[in-house]
């Protein structure tokens, strides 16, 4: 008569060979972490007040696309699209930029320092709470202390897979080769000058793009994330006459936007369209908003501030944090009775400005006047000064 505890599970080598597999199937993947409200996947843009717009999912959804018009000659949605890329290559995304050359790659701006000190006191202060916690567990508890390792490990990965998910850029620093995990390719959409065209350049730069895509998301791993970016659509400064014509732009939009709902979990995009060229009133601008997923408008204030130099990095903290330019919403990626969206905070509720600064980037925030007085108040008193500097 065999002596064996009743009710006890027999492990086998069959069960333990059919649940490895199961655990290397839940890696998480860089860069992506589910929604807050209905857990799909989500990439952040590389500016959280951007992510934190976006119908309360804290990211931009997997599958849908972006949409930013800019009034104007500034190009504030460019910096959008810098932290857009270099968000990606820190991830170890593969990035897709249509109608620019490979000198923009050296545009793109370096990770913060800031947040590299923020994130090392933070796992300085976690690890000193852990070791406290240890030694009171076993005190509580009444039995032996357990592994102190084990909870430092699931401590340290839950913060650096929240602190990983967006990070910190400053537009003084250039990406740094070091910090690069992804890749990069440029599809140009207009021929160099003084270089003669090749056979396959005189095609549609649109339907050779959607083609080089296609083929790169069919051939990638489920784990490669791919980004894709188009500065300043129809620009005559990016692209030939022929591709402005509303047949090529609305099918190549088309043609993307079947490719986002293909690959809804390896596919994002981000577009930025010059509203001065192409106002909102032409049909052809409402036709690429309705086909895209969100559609975000910039209008820069004409002050003295957006014609200033970009900020350096000896700049007051002050300046940085003046308004610039106002943000409408008119349209959210996944908007629907669970996720709030513009209904959410003071998306709905108030006007929203930006303000770019050196440390923090392009900051979106609520638009607030003055008080009524305040500035003549201000001026008065910097008059005082000077006339109290000048009496001798």
């Amino acid at each position: 008569m065999s002596f064996r505890k009743r009710n006890a599970v027999i492990s086998s080598s069959s069960s333990s060979s059919q649940s490895t597999p199961s655990k290397t199937e839940n890696v998480p993947i860089p860069g992506v972490r589910p929604s807050l409200v209905d857990g799909r996947p989500t990439t952040s843009t590389g500016t959280a007040s951007l992510d934190s717009l976006l119908a309360g999912h804290a990211g931009l959804p997997m599958g849908t696309s972006l949409l930013i018009g800019e009034h104007g000659t500034t190009d504030f949605a460019g910096v959008l699209l810098r932290y857009y890329a270099a968000e990606g290559m820190v991830q170890g995304h593969q990035i897709h930029v249509l109608g620019l050359h490979e000198s923009w790659r050296h545009e793109l701006p370096g990770l913060s320092t800031d947040d590299k000190k923020s994130s090392s006191k933070s796992e300085a202060t976690s690890d000193d709470k852990m070791k406290i916690a240890w030694r009171y567990e076993s005190l509580a508890s009444g039995t032996a202390p357990r592994d102190r390792n084990a909870g430092q490990r699931r401590s340290n990965s839950t913060s650096e897979s929240a602190s990983n998910f967006c990070h910190s850029f400053d537009l003084t620093k250039r990406l740094s080769p070091t910090n690069v995990k992804g890749q990069i390719g440029f599809h140009p959409s207009m021929n160099i000058p003084g270089v003669p065209p090749r056979a396959k350049d005189t095609a549609s730069p649109f339907q050779v793009f959607i083609k080089v895509v296609a083929y790169k998301l069919a051939n990638s791993p489920a784990s490669w994330i791919h980004r894709v970016i188009v500065p300043s659509l129809l620009s005559p400064t990016g692209y030939a006459g022929s591709s402005s014509r509303p047949e090529e732009v609305l099918q190549f939009l088309h043609a993307l936007r079947a490719l986002l709902r293909q690959y809804p979990a390896k596919l994002t995009a981000m577009i930025t369209l010059p509203l001065s060229l192409y106002p909102r009133t032409t049909g052809l601008t409402r036709w690429m908003e309705l086909l895209s997923d969100g559609v975000f408008e910039l209008i820069p204030l004409q002050s003295s501030a957006v014609h200033a130099p970009p900020p350096s990095s000896k700049s007051d903290s002050k300046s940085d944090e003046q308004t610039q330019g106002l943000v409408k919403i008119h349209s959210l990626p996944i908007f629907h009775e669970k996720g709030g969206g513009s209904s959410e905070g003071y998306a709905a509720h108030g006007d929203l400005s930006f303000s770019l600064s050196r440390s923090k980037g392009l900051v979106i925030k609520p638009f607030y006047l003055p008080p009524v007085g305040e500035d003549e108040e201000e001026k008065k008193k910097n008059g005082d000064s000077s006339k109290g500097s000048m009496e001798f």
